[in-house]
């Protein structure tokens, strides 16, 4: 009998730390398949709108953190923080070049009705394309020709789409099964883990997860 795993991630694509977890999940799931080969891995993301209050045409970023950090040191710091974070994993996040906080709302939507079609393929491109959007390329994910434009640009029908974005600000219901933070990482329903963690506390969640549905399955 095969092995699975399955992997709930909690996520919005304007918080730096949830593309963090995502490269550390990643290198835990590589350093996994060596130790278990006959585990099959299914990974689920799960959309979580952090700012729900924000307008449709979201906020300036600086005025956000402003306010949100307090003074303009604190914002370097929180800044250099993710920078060295990110390049930890191989990642390049300039906060400081980014022009807007936006309304995600639409970006859920877009990306749960994707993940509803089953192309997993096509989902994983358009997270990381979406992610990309938002941390390297500064676009606004909050306007609608923008997310259709990245759908597009992964091989997705925008009309299949397009009735999936409201464009009204309508805050995203997401899961009922959310976690208490993102990023939330939950292996097989049974070990959670918050924040971006080091691979190796994720490999050692995923191990232990498997551990008590191998303990499960044995015969009383």
């Amino acid at each position: 009998m095969s092995r699975r795993l399955q992997i709930d991630v909690f996520f919005d694509f304007i918080c730096p730390w949830c593309l963090i977890g995502k490269r550390q999940l990643e290198h835990a799931q590589v350093q996994f398949r060596s130790r278990h080969p006959d585990v099959q891995i299914s990974t689920q993301w799960h959309g979580v709108q952090l700012l729900p209050q924000l307008p449709l045409e979201g906020e300036p970023f600086v005025d956000f953190y402003r306010k949100r950090l307090g003074n303009a040191d604190a914002m370097t710091m929180r800044q250099a923080q993710v920078q060295k974070a990110a390049a930890a994993v191989g990642l390049s996040i300039d906060l400081g070049q980014i022009e807007t906080m936006p309304n995600t709302a639409d970006a859920h939507r877009l990306f749960e009705r994707v993940s509803a079609l089953g192309n997993a393929a096509q989902s994983e491109m358009l997270l990381e394309r979406l992610f990309a959007a938002y941390f390297r390329k500064r676009e606004n994910l909050g306007c609608r020709e923008t997310l259709l434009a990245i759908a597009r640009s992964c091989g997705i029908d925008a009309q299949v789409l397009a009735d999936c974005l409201t464009g009204d600000a309508t805050p995203f219901a997401g899961s009922p099964e959310a976690s208490s933070g993102v990023p939330g990482f939950q292996f097989d329903r049974r070990m959670t883990v918050v924040g971006a963690q080091p691979a190796a506390v994720l490999l050692g969640a995923m191990s232990q997860a498997l551990k008590e549905s191998d303990y499960e399955r044995q015969p009383a």
